[in-house]
Protein backbone atom coordinates (compact mmCIF):
# COMPACT_ATOMS: atom_id res chain seq x y z
CA UNK A 1 0.00 0.00 0.00
CA UNK A 2 0.94 3.24 -1.29
CA UNK A 3 2.59 5.16 1.68
CA UNK A 4 0.04 8.85 2.16
CA UNK A 5 1.72 11.55 1.06
CA UNK A 6 1.65 14.65 3.43
CA UNK A 7 0.91 18.32 3.19
CA UNK A 8 2.79 19.51 5.76
CA UNK A 9 7.00 20.34 6.10
CA UNK A 10 8.76 17.95 8.23
CA UNK A 11 11.22 18.64 11.02
CA UNK A 12 14.26 19.85 8.19
CA UNK A 13 11.99 22.00 6.65
CA UNK A 14 9.28 23.55 8.83
CA UNK A 15 8.72 26.56 10.76
CA UNK A 16 11.52 27.20 13.68
CA UNK A 17 12.73 23.87 11.97
CA UNK A 18 10.70 21.78 15.23
CA UNK A 19 12.28 18.50 15.56
CA UNK A 20 9.75 16.28 17.59
CA UNK A 21 6.45 15.15 15.49
CA UNK A 22 3.91 15.79 17.67
CA UNK A 23 5.13 19.61 17.40
CA UNK A 24 5.02 20.11 13.91
CA UNK A 25 2.26 17.37 12.96
CA UNK A 26 -1.40 18.35 11.48
CA UNK A 27 -3.16 16.65 13.33
CA UNK A 28 -1.36 17.29 16.75
CA UNK A 29 -1.13 21.22 16.06
CA UNK A 30 -3.58 23.98 15.94
CA UNK A 31 -1.95 26.22 14.84
CA UNK A 32 -0.82 26.21 11.06
CA UNK A 33 1.04 27.99 8.82
CA UNK A 34 -0.41 28.72 5.18
CA UNK A 35 2.14 29.31 2.54
CA UNK A 36 0.50 31.03 -0.23
CA UNK A 37 3.36 32.07 -2.80
CA UNK A 38 0.54 34.02 -5.43
CA UNK A 39 2.40 36.80 -7.29
CA UNK A 40 0.75 38.29 -10.73
CA UNK A 41 -0.05 42.08 -10.33
CA UNK A 42 3.39 43.65 -8.89
CA UNK A 43 3.24 47.32 -9.32
CA UNK A 44 6.66 47.94 -8.57
CA UNK A 45 9.38 45.40 -7.88
CA UNK A 46 9.07 41.84 -8.12
CA UNK A 47 9.89 38.66 -5.86
CA UNK A 48 7.43 38.21 -3.42
CA UNK A 49 6.55 34.89 -4.15
CA UNK A 50 9.70 34.21 -2.45
CA UNK A 51 8.25 35.92 0.77
CA UNK A 52 6.90 32.75 2.40
CA UNK A 53 9.39 30.24 1.73
CA UNK A 54 11.83 32.73 2.89
CA UNK A 55 10.09 33.72 6.22
CA UNK A 56 10.29 29.82 7.11
CA UNK A 57 13.43 29.62 6.50
CA UNK A 58 14.60 32.55 8.23
CA UNK A 59 12.18 31.49 11.06
CA UNK A 60 14.86 28.62 11.75
CA UNK A 61 16.99 31.09 13.04
CA UNK A 62 14.35 32.60 15.95
CA UNK A 63 14.77 32.10 19.17
CA UNK A 64 12.14 29.27 20.77
CA UNK A 65 12.60 31.36 24.55
CA UNK A 66 10.80 34.84 24.30
CA UNK A 67 12.31 36.87 26.73
CA UNK A 68 9.49 39.19 27.37
CA UNK A 69 6.84 36.09 27.85
CA UNK A 70 9.70 34.00 29.47
CA UNK A 71 8.21 31.38 27.53
CA UNK A 72 8.87 28.71 24.30
CA UNK A 73 5.77 29.96 22.43
CA UNK A 74 5.57 26.81 20.42
CA UNK A 75 5.31 24.68 23.78
CA UNK A 76 2.70 27.43 24.92
CA UNK A 77 0.75 26.41 22.23
CA UNK A 78 1.10 22.71 21.35
CA UNK A 79 3.35 23.20 18.48
CA UNK A 80 3.37 24.90 14.75
CA UNK A 81 2.08 22.88 11.62
CA UNK A 82 3.66 24.44 8.33
CA UNK A 83 1.93 23.33 5.27
CA UNK A 84 3.63 23.19 1.96
CA UNK A 85 3.07 25.80 -0.50
CA UNK A 86 -0.29 26.03 -2.30
CA UNK A 87 0.19 25.70 -6.21
CA UNK A 88 -0.70 28.60 -8.81
CA UNK A 89 -0.27 26.61 -11.82
CA UNK A 90 -3.20 28.09 -13.88
CA UNK A 91 -5.00 30.05 -11.18
CA UNK A 92 -4.97 33.79 -11.61
CA UNK A 93 -7.18 36.76 -10.39
CA UNK A 94 -10.94 35.24 -9.19
CA UNK A 95 -9.62 31.76 -9.97
CA UNK A 96 -6.75 32.25 -7.64
CA UNK A 97 -8.71 34.15 -4.66
CA UNK A 98 -11.60 31.00 -5.06
CA UNK A 99 -8.76 28.49 -4.49
CA UNK A 100 -6.96 30.51 -1.44
CA UNK A 101 -10.45 30.94 0.11
CA UNK A 102 -11.06 27.34 -0.36
CA UNK A 103 -7.94 25.93 0.95
CA UNK A 104 -8.22 28.07 3.77
CA UNK A 105 -11.76 27.23 4.78
CA UNK A 106 -10.40 23.32 4.75
CA UNK A 107 -8.13 24.33 7.64
CA UNK A 108 -10.80 26.60 9.70
CA UNK A 109 -13.09 23.40 9.36
CA UNK A 110 -10.22 21.34 10.58
CA UNK A 111 -10.16 23.36 13.56
CA UNK A 112 -7.30 24.99 13.05
CA UNK A 113 -5.67 28.68 13.75
CA UNK A 114 -4.42 29.77 10.42
CA UNK A 115 -1.53 31.82 10.21
CA UNK A 116 -0.95 32.83 6.21
CA UNK A 117 2.12 33.90 4.70
CA UNK A 118 1.84 35.77 0.89
CA UNK A 119 2.94 36.66 -1.64
CA UNK A 120 1.22 40.14 -2.79
CA UNK A 121 -1.65 41.37 -0.98
CA UNK A 122 -4.38 40.16 -3.03
CA UNK A 123 -4.33 36.94 -0.99
CA UNK A 124 -5.51 38.39 1.94
CA UNK A 125 -9.45 38.51 0.06
CA UNK A 126 -8.95 34.74 -0.08
CA UNK A 127 -8.36 34.99 3.93
CA UNK A 128 -10.83 36.87 4.33
CA UNK A 129 -13.60 35.17 2.64
CA UNK A 130 -12.70 32.29 4.37
CA UNK A 131 -13.08 33.54 8.03
CA UNK A 132 -16.04 35.02 6.93
CA UNK A 133 -18.08 32.20 6.74
CA UNK A 134 -17.02 31.10 10.50
CA UNK A 135 -17.16 34.49 12.14
CA UNK A 136 -20.13 36.61 9.86
CA UNK A 137 -18.96 40.06 12.41
CA UNK A 138 -15.49 40.22 11.65
CA UNK A 139 -13.57 43.03 11.23
CA UNK A 140 -10.27 43.64 9.16
CA UNK A 141 -6.81 45.58 11.00
CA UNK A 142 -4.48 45.93 8.50
CA UNK A 143 -1.06 47.64 9.03
CA UNK A 144 0.17 48.78 5.33
CA UNK A 145 1.72 51.87 4.04
CA UNK A 146 -0.83 51.28 1.07
CA UNK A 147 -4.84 52.15 1.77
CA UNK A 148 -4.99 49.42 -1.40
CA UNK A 149 -8.70 50.74 -1.75
CA UNK A 150 -8.19 51.64 -5.46
CA UNK A 151 -11.51 50.33 -7.36
CA UNK A 152 -9.09 48.36 -10.07
CA UNK A 153 -5.05 49.10 -10.80
CA UNK A 154 -4.13 48.39 -14.41
CA UNK A 155 -7.34 47.20 -15.38
CA UNK A 156 -7.35 44.25 -12.82
CA UNK A 157 -9.99 44.92 -9.91
CA UNK A 158 -7.82 41.93 -8.27
CA UNK A 159 -4.59 43.52 -8.08
CA UNK A 160 -2.71 44.25 -4.84
CA UNK A 161 -3.64 47.69 -4.67
CA UNK A 162 -7.27 46.64 -4.93
CA UNK A 163 -7.19 43.98 -2.06
CA UNK A 164 -8.81 46.46 0.26
CA UNK A 165 -11.69 47.26 -1.66
CA UNK A 166 -12.91 44.00 -2.44
CA UNK A 167 -13.30 43.76 1.09
CA UNK A 168 -14.92 47.11 1.81
CA UNK A 169 -17.18 45.35 -0.73
CA UNK A 170 -17.76 42.48 1.32
CA UNK A 171 -18.97 44.94 4.10
CA UNK A 172 -16.11 44.36 6.18
CA UNK A 173 -15.54 46.86 8.70
CA UNK A 174 -11.52 47.78 8.09
CA UNK A 175 -9.17 49.61 10.50
CA UNK A 176 -5.92 50.73 8.24
CA UNK A 177 -2.64 51.36 10.61
CA UNK A 178 0.28 53.40 9.15
CA UNK A 179 -1.28 54.27 5.48
CA UNK A 180 1.33 56.90 3.83
CA UNK A 181 0.78 56.51 -0.16
CA UNK A 182 -2.49 56.54 -1.87
CA UNK A 183 -4.74 58.42 -4.99
CA UNK A 184 -7.30 60.88 -4.20
CA UNK A 185 -10.00 58.40 -5.05
CA UNK A 186 -8.78 56.11 -2.44
CA UNK A 187 -8.68 59.10 -0.14
CA UNK A 188 -12.10 60.23 -1.00
CA UNK A 189 -13.41 56.50 -0.30
CA UNK A 190 -12.11 56.66 3.29
CA UNK A 191 -14.21 60.02 3.94
CA UNK A 192 -17.35 58.72 2.22
CA UNK A 193 -17.36 54.94 3.64
CA UNK A 194 -18.31 54.81 7.50
CA UNK A 195 -16.87 51.86 6.93
CA UNK A 196 -13.54 52.53 6.76
CA UNK A 197 -11.18 53.76 9.39
CA UNK A 198 -7.71 55.00 8.45
CA UNK A 199 -5.15 56.13 11.33
CA UNK A 200 -2.09 57.61 9.14
CA UNK A 201 1.13 57.56 9.57
CA UNK A 202 1.37 61.44 10.20
CA UNK A 203 -1.30 60.97 12.88
CA UNK A 204 0.14 58.04 14.13
CA UNK A 205 3.34 60.46 14.97
CA UNK A 206 1.59 63.16 16.03
CA UNK A 207 -1.14 61.28 18.42
CA UNK A 208 0.15 59.74 21.59
CA UNK A 209 -3.44 58.37 21.74
CA UNK A 210 -3.65 56.74 18.42
CA UNK A 211 -3.42 53.29 19.71
CA UNK A 212 -6.61 53.70 22.06
CA UNK A 213 -8.87 55.31 19.60
CA UNK A 214 -7.76 52.79 16.63
CA UNK A 215 -8.72 49.78 18.86
CA UNK A 216 -11.92 51.26 19.91
CA UNK A 217 -12.64 51.27 16.39
CA UNK A 218 -12.49 47.32 15.81
CA UNK A 219 -15.30 44.91 16.61
CA UNK A 220 -15.02 41.79 18.65
CA UNK A 221 -13.54 38.92 15.79
CA UNK A 222 -10.41 41.23 14.21
CA UNK A 223 -8.73 39.39 11.23
CA UNK A 224 -5.12 41.04 11.36
CA UNK A 225 -3.64 41.44 7.53
CA UNK A 226 -0.03 43.19 8.44
CA UNK A 227 1.60 44.14 4.97
CA UNK A 228 5.26 44.20 5.67
CA UNK A 229 5.39 47.74 3.93
CA UNK A 230 3.80 48.96 6.72
CA UNK A 231 7.05 49.15 8.58
CA UNK A 232 9.83 51.56 8.43
CA UNK A 233 12.18 50.36 5.54
CA UNK A 234 15.20 51.06 8.07
CA UNK A 235 13.97 47.76 9.63
CA UNK A 236 11.96 45.73 6.61
CA UNK A 237 13.50 46.89 3.83
CA UNK A 238 13.11 43.80 1.09
CA UNK A 239 9.18 44.99 0.10
CA UNK A 240 8.11 45.45 -3.37
CA UNK A 241 7.16 49.14 -2.74
CA UNK A 242 8.55 50.57 0.24
CA UNK A 243 7.71 54.18 1.76
CA UNK A 244 9.19 56.12 4.68
CA UNK A 245 7.82 57.11 7.93
CA UNK A 246 7.15 53.26 8.69
CA UNK A 247 5.95 52.05 12.19
CA UNK A 248 8.61 50.82 13.95
CA UNK A 249 9.26 47.64 15.78
CA UNK A 250 8.70 48.39 18.96
CA UNK A 251 5.29 50.69 18.84
CA UNK A 252 3.68 48.26 16.58
CA UNK A 253 4.68 44.94 19.35
CA UNK A 254 3.27 47.14 21.79
CA UNK A 255 -0.38 47.85 19.84
CA UNK A 256 -0.59 44.49 18.86
CA UNK A 257 -0.43 42.69 22.53
CA UNK A 258 -3.15 45.22 23.27
CA UNK A 259 -5.71 44.28 20.39
CA UNK A 260 -4.70 41.12 21.48
CA UNK A 261 -5.24 41.63 24.83
CA UNK A 262 -8.46 43.03 24.11
CA UNK A 263 -10.06 41.36 20.91
CA UNK A 264 -10.27 38.14 19.51
CA UNK A 265 -8.01 37.98 17.14
CA UNK A 266 -9.32 35.22 14.93
CA UNK A 267 -6.10 34.46 12.02
CA UNK A 268 -3.72 36.82 10.75
CA UNK A 269 -1.37 36.85 7.54
CA UNK A 270 1.89 38.62 6.29
CA UNK A 271 2.84 39.44 3.21
CA UNK A 272 4.39 41.36 0.48
CA UNK A 273 8.38 40.42 1.31
CA UNK A 274 10.34 40.77 -1.52
CA UNK A 275 13.62 38.98 -0.41
CA UNK A 276 16.99 40.43 -1.46
CA UNK A 277 20.18 37.94 -2.18
CA UNK A 278 22.49 38.78 0.92
CA UNK A 279 20.11 40.38 3.20
CA UNK A 280 17.90 38.13 5.41
CA UNK A 281 16.67 41.20 7.63
CA UNK A 282 13.13 41.57 6.27
CA UNK A 283 12.19 38.02 6.20
CA UNK A 284 14.47 37.11 9.44
CA UNK A 285 12.27 40.73 11.58
CA UNK A 286 9.00 38.81 10.01
CA UNK A 287 9.23 35.48 11.17
CA UNK A 288 10.32 36.94 14.53
CA UNK A 289 6.66 39.31 14.61
CA UNK A 290 5.25 35.55 13.72
CA UNK A 291 6.40 34.13 16.79
CA UNK A 292 5.79 36.99 19.16
CA UNK A 293 2.24 37.27 17.54
CA UNK A 294 1.53 33.70 18.35
CA UNK A 295 3.08 34.68 21.54
CA UNK A 296 0.67 37.05 22.60
CA UNK A 297 -1.98 35.02 21.32
CA UNK A 298 -1.07 32.25 24.05
CA UNK A 299 -1.78 34.94 26.68
CA UNK A 300 -5.36 34.84 26.83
Amino acid sequence: MAKKKTTYLNSKDNFLALEDPKFYSYETCKTVIQQVPYEYTSSYLSGSHKGPGAMVKASQFVEFYDEELDQETYLKIGGICSMKPLDFKGKTDKKAIDYIEKETRKLLEDGKFVVSFGAEHTVTLGFVKAHLTKYPDLCVLQLDAHSDLRQSYHGNKYSHASVMARVHDLNVPLTQIGIRAQCIEEAQLIKDSANIHTFYAHQVRRNKNWAKEAIATLGENVYLTIDADGFDPSIVPAVGTAEPNGLLWNETIEFLREVMKQKNVIGFDIVEIAPRRGDILTEYTMAKLCFKLLGYLSLK
